[in-house]
């Protein structure tokens, strides 16, 4: 089985970044299938654009843009990739990395999807930083990253504790982040008063119900921004009332412009 070294992965890589103990690439996936293989650092792959399916010794991801996987190191895996353009951007993390911002790299385990909104708006804002490359890029890498694993690590500890709606009312909103959500509606289907739901949610979801329902709006815009020439096409699409709802919401969670990030995606 292949073992691949800092750095490397296969397909075409447009750009590499190595600061810190950290590797940093944008790369073109050109393989339609590559057999088993495992890394020597955990990293997390980004999927920008296209589509393809992994596969580990538990589960299979049929990914496509803004998927957002994590990987353990020495974690095996295999991809299957149709015909279609794919490119991934990933942040591998060596040990050295771990180790000066004391930090255990066996503190996350095992590879999985990660669904959260908040952390792959974090990966976006990571993209956004390395195509910047400003003087201060890699101070705010660290930083952002930090947070993931941060996250990260409270969600695991917490999912077992977590009642059973926190796991419902995830789908729900995954499902109908683009419609019109009522909290008596909510409410109603997950069996909890109103009153509850507003005051814990915030506990569970380190946001109100509203901003997390914002989030999910900007996490699907990002994926699609490429896809339509009007912005105003891309907020129907993603369920904002209107073209400067959606510019709002996206500069409060990426810092930027859609016009600006669809430049940095180019």
């Amino acid at each position: 089985m292949k073992n691949l070294r800092n750095g490397e992965f296969f397909g075409h890589t447009n750009e590499t970044l190595s600061f810190d103990g950290l590797t940093i690439t944008d790369t073109e996936y050109t393989h339609p299938f590559v057999d088993w293989h495992y890394h020597e650092n955990p990293y997390f792959t980004f999927l920008l654009q296209g589509n393809m399916t992994e596969g580990n010794k538990k589960e299979i991801y049929d990914c496509s843009a803004g998927t957002l996987l994590y990987h353990h190191w020495e974690d095996a895996h295999y991809n299957i990739k149709p015909e279609v353009f794919t490119r991934g951007f990933h942040i591998e993390i060596t040990e050295n990395w771990f180790e000066k911002l004391q930090l255990s790299k066996d503190q996350i385990e095992g590879s999985f999807n990660i669904k959260n909104p908040d952390l792959k708006l974090l990966i976006y804002q990571i993209l956004k930083e390395t195509k910047i490359n400003d003087d201060s890029f890699e101070l705010s890498v660290n930083q952002l990253l930090l947070n993931i694993f941060d996250r990260l690590s409270n969600q695991k500890e917490n999912s077992d504790k977590n009642p059973v709606w926190v796991k419902q009312i995830n789908e729900i909103l995954h499902e109908s982040f683009t419609e019109k959500l009522s909290l008596a509606e909510l409410s109603q289907t997950l069996n909890i008063h109103p009153m509850h739901l507003s005051r814990d949610f915030q506990k569970y979801f380190q946001c109100n119900l509203g901003e997390y329902v914002r989030k999910l709006k900007v996490e699907k815009s990002l994926k699609i921004l490429n896809d339509f020439e009007s912005l105003s096409e891309v907020a129907l699409e993603c369920g904002f009332s209107d073209q400067s709802h959606f510019i709002r919401c996206f500069k409060e969670n990426i810092g930027i412009t859609p016009l600006k990030y669809r430049k940095i995606l180019k």
